[in-house]
Order: structure tokens, then C-alpha cells, then sequence
């Protein structure tokens, strides 16, 4: 693994867990959920392309918000690496999506974003996730690692 995404899969699951933790003396919508957080503009792109490439089914523009070497972890899947294969993944529309944040943080080039997903059918919380950022050359915060958990059944 390229040491310098090691690095920010570290930096950012580290500072993941510790806002977890912090984020416990908050209010919280339901009993295993906590409430929303309003992303600043340039993080919340990162989410708002998301929705929209994976509505869409457009794996290429889906990957473009990764980086070069940026890794796809979704539940049941085999892990995707790099842009060919994330792009590879998505073929067909995906249904409207929905992210919501829940909590954020950046540092230098690095950063994380953890929240939920779900769709306007869901039922339940729906699933949650992580994403380790690294700022691009261009200064566009790229996805260098998503992991998402699938809803637990009930």
C-alpha cells in the first residue's frame, strides 16, 4: 500500500473515531444516529457528485472524484482500486441517493467526512460510511478511501 494514503487512511479513521466519541455528548436524531452537520462548500461537492454520478450510473465521472490510487470498500464487494476499476463498477443507475454528513474535519491536504446513506425508500437509519480526503493538485478534495456499512437488518 502507497504509504502516503496509509498515512490518511490512518489520520483520517484516527480522527473518525475520535470525533465519534465526541459527537456521543451531542444530540442525536434516533438512538443510533447523529444528527446532521453542514458540510463547508468544498466538502459537501464531494458528496453532491457523488449522489449525482451514482443517480446517473456514470462510473467515470464516479471515479473522477477519487483519487489516482483512491479505494472503493463497499459491504458485500470486493475492494476496488484506482480509478479504472471504481469506474468499472457502476454501469447502471444507481437510484437517488442520499449522503448525509455527520461529522467532518480537514487538515492540510487531509481530511474525513462520516456519514449515512440511504434512499427515499429506505427503511430504518440506512447505511453509513467514511471517506478519507486528500486535497488534489488543483485544490479539490478528492476520496482517497470510501467505506461504507451496509444497514444492519432488522
Amino acid at each position: 500500500m502507497n504509504t502516503a494514503l496509509a498515512l490518511v487512511l490512518v489520520a483520517g479513521l484516527s480522527i473518525a473515531v475520535t470525533m465519534a466519541d465526541a459527537g456521543a455528548a451531542q444530540v442525536v436524531q434516533a438512538a443510533d444516529q447523529p444528527a446532521p452537520v453542514t458540510l463547508p462548500a468544498p466538502l459537501d461537492r464531494v458528496l453532491r457528485d457523488y449522489e449525482l454520478a451514482w443517480r446517473e450510473g456514470d462510473g467515470p465521472r464516479l471515479a473522477a472524484l477519487f483519487t489516482d490510487e483512491g479505494f472503493a470498500m463497499q459491504s458485500g464487494s470486493d475492494t476496488a482500486r484506482g480509478r479504472d476499476a471504481i469506474a468499472r463498477r457502476i454501469t447502471r443507475p444507481g437510484g437517488a441517493l442520499q449522503l448525509i454528513a455527520y461529522a467532518y474535519a480537514t487538515d492540510g491536504a487531509v481530511g474525513y467526512i462520516v456519514g449515512g446513506y440511504r434512499y427515499p425508500e429506505t427503511r430504518g437509519p440506512g447505511g453509513r460510511f467514511v471517506l478519507a480526503l486528500r486535497m488534489g493538485p488543483d485544490g479539490r478534495w478528492l476520496i482517497a478511501a470510501d467505506l461504507d456499512n451496509a444497514p444492519a437488518r432488522r
